[in-house]
């Protein structure tokens, strides 16, 4: 993991590794995409951008909410509300 990516990990308090279930008990903004999972979690701002977005690929071939996901990317920037987060996401899993 590079160190733009663990930095924002730390920063959100993102798991590095997880299952999609996991990670819906905590955000309540995620959906399953091809072999990834994206998720749109809140983290308070005062100038209203307040969303951001973090993409995970399975890495078990198990593509359930039980299969084994890892961190792969996680915007570095924030977004006015849980769409915009979620395109960035969708977006964001051409390049992995």
């Amino acid at each position: 993991m590079d160190k733009t990516l663990e930095t924002l990990r730390k920063t959100y308090r993102l798991p590095a590794e997880s299952t999609p279930e996991n990670l819906e008990l905590r955000w309540s903004r995620i959906i399953t995409f091809d072999e990834f999972t994206i998720i749109a979690g809140y983290s308070y701002r005062r100038d209203g951008n307040c969303h951001f977005s973090a993409v995970y690929k399975f890495i078990t071939d198990d593509h359930t909410c039980e299969g084994r996901v890892k961190l792969v990317a996680v915007s570095d920037r924030q977004f006015y509300d849980d769409g915009h987060a979620l395109a960035w996401g969708m977006n964001e899993t051409y390049h992995c």
